[in-house]
């Protein structure tokens, strides 16, 4: 089994998969102020071994009239991607101002551990460091684990438990060339996300914390009536033959 030149920790006939943590993921990004092309980033792990699957996990608020979140699931769910996401829930803080939650972390470990027997090589996209009891877990049942995030931006996204231990680290900045959105996309889409908002109704007085949530990002993805075209224009991109679409 050969290893995959400048690929790291990546053998060529190793089965991969992917476990996305979107929020977190996100963050990350935005800390290192550049957009993820999940076209680039499907296609970058897919060169390095035998990609098998790529979970992105998400919560939605459901009850929104549009949900910027939505263009983006829409997107992958049609590209490649297996999402699996829940609704978020609402509650009032004890100085009465309503927040919405949605953490996907158990949905994350149980799919994660319930993969395993069909891989080799299993990579985590965030910093949680809720998640190194999960990667120790799955390293107990033969499995490399990798965890891609950044000690770069300020402050890192990275627990530095979680970094220890991973059998790998991947660095996000130095990733970022590969993945990234070319940067006249993303003008386009903030435009397109302020013309958004300044034509949305307003919800109330009410303070809503999204934090958990995938910000208003990618409001210029297709909302699809048909399968839509890839996130940068381009045709669909090739979808590996172990890949199914839908929930998990």
């Amino acid at each position: 089994m050969a290893a995959i030149k400048g690929a790291g920790m990546f053998y060529s006939q190793e089965r991969i998969g992917l476990f996305i943590d979107g929020a977190n993921l996100y963050s990350a990004a935005r800390g290192l102020g550049f957009d993820i092309d999940y076209k680039k980033l499907l296609q970058e792990f897919a060169n390095r071994g035998r990609l098998i699957r790529a979970f992105y996990y998400t919560a939605i608020i459901e009850d929104q009239e549009y949900s910027p979140l939505r263009p983006l699931v829409d997107w992958l769910d049609y590209n490649g991607y297996t999402l699996v996401t829940k609704r978020t829930k609402e509650y009032y803080d004890e100085s009465g101002r309503r927040r919405i939650k949605g953490n996907m972390d158990i949905e994350l470990a149980i799919d994660m551990l319930e993969m395993t027997p069909h891989l080799d090589h299993v990579v985590l996209f965030s910093g949680d460091g809720d998640f190194r009891r999960l990667v120790e877990a799955v390293q107990r049942k033969g499995v490399r684990a990798s965890v891609v995030s950044t000690i770069r931006s300020q402050p890192p996204m990275v627990a530095d438990e979680l970094r220890r231990q991973a059998d790998q680290f991947i660095e996000l900045q130095e990733l970022a060339p590969k993945i990234m959105r070319d940067p006249a996309l993303r003008e386009a889409a903030m435009q397109q996300r302020m013309a958004r908002q300044a034509e949305a109704p307003q919800s109330g007085d009410d303070e809503v914390d999204t934090t958990p949530v995938l910000p208003s990002r990618y409001t210029s993805a297709p909302r699809p009536s048909q399968p839509p075209a890839g996130g940068d224009g381009s045709q669909r991109p090739a979808v590996p033959p172990n890949f199914r679409r839908g929930g998990a």
